[in-house]
């Protein structure tokens, strides 16, 4: 058995039999990682002699009897945004190239110490991106064919899934920052209700956007990676004072009478014919299975795009200011005076994608054009919202595709940034309107994947988890495994 290719479930089962031990999953993934790393890069720290003392821990604690939670002794990545206290965390930027925090992201904590985390995981710049091409360290591969991007932001956790180097990963998703990479790499990613996770410790980059959240190989270890991270923080303001549910108790393949809402406007021009196919196919097995399809319109879809990057960008050029040379990361040498010093460490330490985000997002925030931009911007994500209330009153839950087409080449879009951030024109919606969605594959275009988005009522993680389980469990899509190897 490779144990590397099994999931968070199956492994818990053989780790609770003593059929196999958390040291020798953990070596299975750490020996899966060594040998495929070099064509994914996934990673930017790898936590390789970490990960097994914990992993060796876990199996003293099982040996003595004492109860383990679900994820204890499995291997999960942790996507480099995410502060982990005593390891860098970079957001794959030159600017915080040696940062290494203090404390531990509110998920850290929660996911206590039996959690067996082998590395920080590559991303967008400050999670600027929808390819992972814009790190400053590396570009991840999509394990599915290496010519290929992952998606992003989160592309370094979902590849990790995807090639077998984590079994778990957590990611972030402003704009489609989980659920894309995890269409793109055939893998499931939930964007949960804005509030449900912490973002204490998450380095911010739109606050009011900003979402953590898992990514896995099905259904099922989804829901236990959520029960591990949500649940309310005093720490982070932004909380839901609301108990968590298990939501493994979503777990439940049936969906007679659950009404779907198919809107319109997310059947967008130039949207793969393969990608339509699928969603569709996947739509008339959920109501063979006793949903109730209803057509529906959201009309303020063709703005959101628009509106996310002038919000997006105000926010970051606010969130982004504190990087300067001074508190913490890396300074400029040379510096004429202070404002000098600024200017170089900032022109020198971001990236092409951040600079033109904090240029974007601080001419929209300028005395004379907040009204005109960012004021305007505000007002339509309102209206984006009253269209998920509208729906939601007729219907439990929307289905789209979670992007317009499948993984696209390396370099493809990198000097035509519209075209890029047309990628998140399904995604995007659902940040504005702060409910939850998750991706789940369901097809392939050739040898890439294709993802289906299931978006919930706010607070309804439930319900989408129940859809997505029961369209899994009657098809087999997430049990293929990327010929890593293969394609190159």
């Amino acid at each position: 058995m490779e144990l590397f290719k099994q999931t968070v479930h199956q492994l818990h089962c053989l780790l609770q039999a003593k059929e196999v031990s958390a040291a020798e999953i953990t070596s299975s993934v750490l020996e899966r990682m060594n040998a495929v790393e070099g064509d994914v890069q996934a990673y930017i720290t790898k936590m390789q002699d970490t990960a097994l003392q914990r992993a060796k821990a876990v199996d003293a604690k099982i040996q003595r009897g004492e109860p383990v939670s679900p994820l204890a002794g499995i291997p999960g990545a942790i996507k480099d945004n995410i502060c982990t206290s005593g390891v860098k965390t970079t957001c794959a930027s030159k600017i915080l190239a040696g940062f290494t925090p203090p404390y531990n992201a509110t998920v850290m904590e929660k996911l206590g110490e039996d959690a067996v985390i082998v590395g920080k995981a590559n991303l967008d710049e400050f999670a600027m991106g929808g390819s992972t091409e814009n790190s400053a360290f590396q570009s991840t591969r999509n394990p599915w064919d290496l010519t290929a991007v992952p998606g992003g932001s989160s592309g370094g956790s979902a590849a990790a899934v995807a090639a077998g180097e984590a079994i778990w990963a957590l990611g972030s998703d402003t704009g489609g920052s989980i659920r894309q990479p995890a269409a793109y790499c055939g893998q499931v990613g939930l964007k949960p209700t804005y509030g449900r996770v912490s973002r204490y410790g998450l380095v911010a980059f739109a606050s009011s956007l900003d979402q953590i959240g898992p990514i896995s190989r099905d259904v099922t270890d989804c829901a236990y990676v959520m029960n591990a991270i949500a649940g309310y923080d005093a720490k982070d303001s932004t909380s839901i004072n609301a108990a968590a549910p298990d939501f493994t108790k979503a777990l439940v393949p049936g969906i007679k009478g659950l009404k779907i809402g198919l809107p319109r406007e997310y059947f967008v021009p130039g949207m793969d014919p393969e990608v339509e196919k699928s969603i569709r196919r996947a739509i008339d097995q959920l109501v063979a299975l006793g949903a109730e399809l209803t057509e529906i319109s959201m009309p303020h879809t063709q703005y959101a795009l628009s509106a996310y990057y002038l919000i997006a960008p105000a926010e970051a050029s606010s969130n982004l200011a504190r990087y300067d040379g001074v508190g913490f990361g890396h300074r400029a040498a040379g510096g004429s005076d202070i404002i000098d010093m600024y200017r170089k460490t900032r022109s020198e330490a971001f990236g092409p994608e951040v600079k033109r985000r904090i240029m974007l997002g601080t001419y929209a925030l300028s005395s004379g054009y907040y009204d005109a931009y960012y004021l305007k911007a505000l007002k339509i994500r309102t209206l984006v919202k009253q269209d998920f209330d509208r729906a939601f009153e007729k219907v439990d839950v929307l289905i789209t595709p979670t992007a317009p087409t499948t993984a696209f080449k390396f370099g493809e879009k990198a000097d035509d940034p519209l075209s890029m951030y047309l990628q998140d024109v399904c995604t995007i919606p659902v940040n504005l309107a702060g409910v939850p969605a998750i991706s789940i594959p369901c097809g392939f275009s050739g040898i890439l994947p294709i993802g289906l988005q299931i978006i919930g009522k706010p607070l309804a993680e439930e319900t989408i988890i129940r859809t997505a389980y029961t369209f899994e469990q009657n098809n087999d899509y997430h049990k293929r495994f990327a010929p890593l190897g293969e394609v190159k």
